[in-house]
């Protein structure tokens, strides 16, 4: 059996990473091929290119990588077309992967394509699913309440089930060795700051945060900051926080960022899959974001839902107070943040929203990446 699959950021790539575990468990003949990062690279993946070149976000953003992006969408899509795998399979970046799957069929008809996380029809542009099921055929959903949007569309769609559920989370142990390794005392606060995975998002961010913080330790001068980071782009965040008041611990190593999540208390965190990364550590959070001013204004006379963290979407709560698009301003932040240092009872809520949240995505349940792999399995079976 030969798979084609196509990642563009690093989420998609663990995604990518897990399913390819389960699909070597269950069937192990796949051959895979396609586009991935160092997680399904270590899978047995060979990129046809780097996955970064993929990682863009926002309209402004992608106009001027736009004949790039054109020119790695026509190689990848005749890669796949000259190997005619069983099945492509596309991995979230719905801009990239859905004109992959378009290109794949003009070149070749018959292939079967499987999308692994659904469009947020539910959140915003709902008529996506139905231009979706255009080019897809079966959908890989991390959401337990997303199958009838796609089914309704015309695509066949099974829960499987959210990652961060079979992550690798510190203890006790690790969250103590971490604090006395930095030099972190019990009594001091320990603030994650976590502005986001893309260059573009930390060059946005970043400052704001970092004022954010600053007024934050002035309320509380015992704060410490720790901020997680990927090794692609830490040189970056080095740079940035250097000339920050509050100075933190840059973490880009996996065992240190989970050891990280496991001892702090509260944390800054730009909008995205992050939220349920600090929810698996039931660690309380304050969540902005800001896009340019033409991206936020799309984004805005689209949306349906009047949040966008996904603990609140999950939990059906409002619990983590959220600062977006002209909202993300450093004092009110800073407010929000104190508050949860504060208030016990606004912890706790976040908290009991964690929960709820973790077990409705499949928490003590089939690990996602396996149960992926058996919808992929079943799906090629019943389409034959």
């Amino acid at each position: 059996m030969k798979l084609f699959l196509v990642a563009g950021e690093p989420s998609g790539d663990a995604l990518g990473a897990a399913l390819m575990a389960g699909l070597k468990q269950l069937a192990p003949d796949v051959a895979f091929h396609g586009v991935g990062g160092p997680r399904m690279q270590q899978q047995g993946l060979t990129s046809l290119f780097p996955m970064e070149e993929l990682s863009v976000m926002g309209l402004m953003e992608v106009l001027p990588k736009y004949r790039a992006l054109k020119r790695r969408l026509e190689e990848t899509a005749r890669a796949a077309a000259e190997i005619a795998p069983d099945a492509l399979i596309t991995i979230d970046s719905p801009d990239f992967c859905l004109r992959l799957a378009a290109r794949l069929r003009e070149l070749r008809p018959q292939q079967r394509t499987i999308h692994y996380v659904a469009p947020t029809v539910w959140a915003w542009r709902p008529k996506r699913a139905e231009r979706m099921a255009r080019v897809i055929d079966h959908v890989l959903a991390l959401f337990p309440f997303e199958p009838p949007y796609m089914e309704r569309a015309g695509m066949t769609c099974d829960f499987v089930g959210h990652p961060v559920v079979a992550e690798p989370w510190a203890g006790p142990d690790q969250a103590a060795a971490f604090r006395a390794e930095k030099g972190i005392g019990r009594d001091q606060p320990l603030l994650l700051c976590l502005p986001g995975s893309r260059r573009g998002e930390v060059r946005r961010l970043g400052p704001r945060f970092g004022e954010a913080i600053a007024r934050l330790r002035d309320r509380e001068p015992s704060l410490r900051v720790a901020v997680p980071t990927l090794p692609s782009i830490a040189p970056m965040v080095r740079q940035m926080v250097e000339h920050w008041p509050v100075q933190p611990v840059v973490v880009e190593q996996a065992d240190a960022r989970r050891a990280a999540f496991a001892a702090a208390d509260l944390a800054l965190a730009a909008s995205g899959t992050v939220s349920l990364e600090l929810a698996a550590n039931s660690v309380p959070m304050v969540v902005a974001y800001d896009f340019n001013r033409l991206s936020w204004w799309m984004i805005r006379r689209a949306a349906l839902i009047d949040t966008v963290t996904l603990v609140n979407i999950v939990s059906d709560t409002r619990a983590v107070p959220e600062f977006l698009g002209p909202d993300c301003r450093p004092g009110p932040i800073a407010d929000a943040l104190a508050r949860l240092l504060d208030d016990d009872a606004e912890r706790r809520a976040q908290i009991e929203a964690m929960e709820v949240t973790m077990q409705r995505l499949g928490r003590g349940q089939e690990v996602p990446g396996l149960r992926a792999a058996r919808s992929v399995l079943d799906f090629l079976a019943r389409s034959q």
